[in-house]
């Protein structure tokens, strides 16, 4: 039986590879950014542009530029499909038959879908023809995207388009794993030479000759300098199987000596080597010649790989590159980029820092975070509101796996490098460990158990002949007394607790020494967890002697989970009143583990006094998270406090207090089963997924890598071992939902209750 997919459609009109040009590859490139992001919700087709008679079409619509007959033909075909949504047009001149290709109004007349386009080109100081020719184009669409904010003051100043019409959304890159120049050369035996590159299809538009050119004056300073001159030439120029441009670049390598110097790859690379060579180099030469070039993917790329850059003055060059991610030059002058190259290949702290600042610049523009910004214009286009899911990225622990040693998950991470000197801390180890027993729950993945291992033998390492534990140790295994008196103690230690439940919760499928140890580390612990005083740290204590509780019934772990709660509850009853239903006064980090350690005390002991707090409080803290169908961290900027505005403070939005309200909406779905805390779920796991104030993803794509936090203004790259066992964490739960979605299994009351996020 043939399935009917109910996906909406976006078709797009443009050129497609295998031709080979700029226009058809950013197409690709965004189609795959919108369908990673959203394509369980969106199809996107091809209505492929081509300049001559197609014998066997590969797309869903062809159009022959040249024939003006088919621009009227491929529009009655498109009108017929009702699921499309919206048409798409890349627009460069010369791309369309006609007078400035103004075939296209043929299109645009017989069209009944919404259309949008976007202008390659924005070409200032129009003349009369060309200005009414644009401002035609746009009347049958009311919105273009263009790729710098200097093409859109010009539609807006020159071309008298009203700016609410036009959407920026910058080149777009692709995510890459950071990793120094160094390491990368590897993969191409280079490691002994300063590479210099630049790479695309070649012609005389991008002026490699002054690449070239400046070479020997950089020999002389860095005699391994090693210029990679990457891409095949264009098609369009070579002429009768004559490369006229290639071979006279290869005669300026002969002219100046520069054999063992210049390395030309004459191919059409996968994207995945182009930026590995790209993350390989230590310079990027940006040489293109045409002034009036609005934007260029190439430079685009290279900055995204955290190449250092020297580039000559473009419109896209001028507004984006800044004096502390390169240096921009005069168009053709051979001593300005030499004498830039030279400046960086002496100084490698400054190349290094100026190669991160470029990868965190571009980073907010990847394909991912485009698609975003697509889509949100999209929708406002859309005749009837379609329904726009996000789809799930793949479940990945490349990271988490980089982030660990034989001791245990470091702490931090500059970017995407561990950083050893941060050492290791049982706050992160026990939330690694809750996160590899959920993997290994899921997948029965054996690799799973040698990383379960190590950090429950850094939980039971840290534990101190009282039971307590220890939070720090450096590099080399040892304590520190300064920097384990600095933090609260209580929360890490309690952590280690819910991390012990765990395990011991998963015994029917861990093996028995690692449940043995686990169970051995968190009896000794009991005796301390009876004092414990801070609100969180009761949660978190709770959360993991009732998930022991439910795999080895005892009523002395019973007993403490009722007095834990029970000072609790006082906290409660202390500070909670008819409109502020809380425990503290102020809200401040991983709020969500309150609500459900009194869940957890109900689901225990059965006492309606704590399933009525359990709610009530729950349902306070989600009227502070969740507005007008949109969700909202509590930010760390000064935190909520009673009797201010839910809006006073904002930004400062971190992922662990994602990670947690998913933790807490699971837990009172799985014991009540009620749909709303199901869509609650899923809208705060929309929040990794570009659903917040930034538009942008919270994850690398490629690792699994959480990035730290969302600022006012930028999303903090460095993927630490918080963030990221969050975000794995939060993506376990919500495949977990996903397959359990088929049956919901309601509360029973019984004298174990029920498994929580075990």
């Amino acid at each position: 039986m043939k399935t009917i997919s109910n996906k909406s459609k976006i078709v797009f009109l443009s050129t497609f590879p295998p031709t080979q040009c700029g226009i058809a590859t950013y197409t690709q490139d965004t189609i795959k950014g919108i369908t990673d992001v959203f394509g369980k919700s969106i199809t996107c087709q091809i209505c492929e542009l081509v300049d001559k008679p197609k014998d066997k079409p590969t797309q869903a619509y062809t159009l022959n530029t040249k024939n003006k007959e088919e621009y009227t033909k491929v529009a009655e075909a498109i009108n017929k499909d009702k699921s499309v949504k919206l048409v798409h047009i890349q627009h460069e001149f010369g791309l369309f038959g006609g007078n400035y290709g103004d075939y296209l109004l043929d299109f645009l007349n017989v069209i009944k879908k919404p259309v949008t386009y976007t202008f390659h080109s924005v070409i200032p100081n129009p003349n009369n023809e060309l200005k009414t020719f644009v401002k035609l184009l746009l009347s049958y669409s009311n919105s273009v995207f263009v790729m710098t904010n200097q093409s859109k003051e010009i539609l807006i100043s020159d071309y008298d388009i009203k700016e609410e019409i036009i959407t920026y959304v910058p080149h777009g890159t692709h995510i890459v794993i950071y990793e120094a120049p160094q390491q990368a050369k590897e993969k191409f035996n280079i490691q002994d030479r300063k590479v210099l590159a630049t790479f695309g299809l070649l012609g005389e538009g991008k002026n490699i000759e002054t690449g070239l050119q400046a070479m020997p004056k950089i020999i002389e300073n860095t005699p391994n300098a090693l210029y990679l001159i990457i891409g095949k030439t264009h098609p369009n120029l070579i002429v009768d199987g004559v490369d006229a441009y290639r071979d006279k670049l290869e005669g300026i390598v002969n002219d100046l000596n520069l054999k063992d110097h210049v390395r030309f790859i004459n191919e059409y690379l996968d994207t995945n080597e182009l930026l590995d060579y790209l993350k390989a180099t230590d310079i990027y030469l940006f040489t293109s010649k045409d002034p009036n070039q609005a934007v260029s993917g190439t430079f685009s790329y290279a900055m995204s790989c955290a190449c250092p850059i020297v580039a000559s003055k473009i419109p896209h060059t001028l507004e984006v590159l800044t004096p502390d991610s390169g240096i921009l030059v005069d168009i053709g002058n051979v001593d300005q980029f030499s004498d830039a190259a030279i400046k960086l290949l002496s100084d490698d702290n400054l190349r290094e820092e100026m190669g991160i600042n470029a990868f965190r610049k571009t980073t907010a523009s990847s394909w991912e975070n485009a698609a975003i910004t697509h889509m949100n214009t999209y929708k406002e286009l859309f005749e009837s509101q379609s329904e726009v899911k996000y789809s799930y990225p793949s479940i990945q622990l490349d990271h988490i796996k980089k982030m660990t040693t034989d001791l245990g998950i470091i702490q931090f991470s500059k970017i995407s490098i561990p950083d050893l000197d941060s050492g290791y801390t049982l706050d992160d180890n026990a939330r690694a460990l809750i996160a590899i027993c959920m993997h290994y729950k899921l997948t029965q993945d054996k690799e799973d158990l040698a990383y379960i291992l190590i950090y429950l033998d850094f939980i039971i390492r840290c534990q101190q002949p009282k039971g307590d534990f220890i939070n720090y140790v450096d590099q080399e295994n040892r304590e520190h007394v300064e920097q384990n008196a600095e933090v609260n103690l209580e929360d890490s230690n309690a952590r280690a607790i819910w991390a012990l439940g765990t395990v011991v919760a998963n015994t029917e499928i861990l093996p028995e020494t690692i449940v043995k140890k686990a169970s051995n580390c968190l009896l000794n612990a009991l005796k301390w967890a009876e004092g414990i005083q801070s609100p969180r740290s009761i949660g978190f204590a709770t959360k993991g002697l009732y998930l022991y509780h439910t795999a080895v019934p005892n009523l002395y772990v019973a007993a403490i989970i009722n007095k834990l709660n029970a000072k609790l509850l006082s906290n409660y009853e202390i500070h909670a009143s008819s409109d502020w239903k809380w425990f503290e006064n102020y809200m401040t980090y991983g709020n969500g583990i309150l609500p459900e350690s009194m869940l957890c005390a109900f689901l225990t002991t059965n006492k309606p006094i704590y399933k009525k707090v359990a709610l009530d409080s729950l349902d306070f803290l989600m009227s502070k998270m969740f507005t007008d169908k949109n969700f909202k961290v509590i930010s760390n900027n000064g935190w909520l406090h009673r009797n201010s505005q839910a809006e006073a403070n904002e930004y400062g939005e971190q992922p662990i207090d994602v990670a947690y309200t998913i933790h807490t909406l699971n837990s009172f779905y799985s014991a009540f089963g009620t749909p709303e805390y199901k869509q609650k779920m899923k809208m705060a796991f929309d929040w990794f997924l570009g659903k917040n104030h930034l538009g942008q993803i919270m994850y690398n794509p490629i690792s699994g890598g959480g990035y730290d936090g969302l600022e006012k203004e930028n999303v903090n790259l460095n993927q630490g071992a918080e963030s990221t066992v969050c975000f794995l964490t939060a993506r376990l739960l919500m495949e977990n939902l996903k397959l359990s979605e088929v049956k919901v299994i309601p509360l029973q009351k019984s004298k174990t209750g029920i498994a929580i996020n075990s």
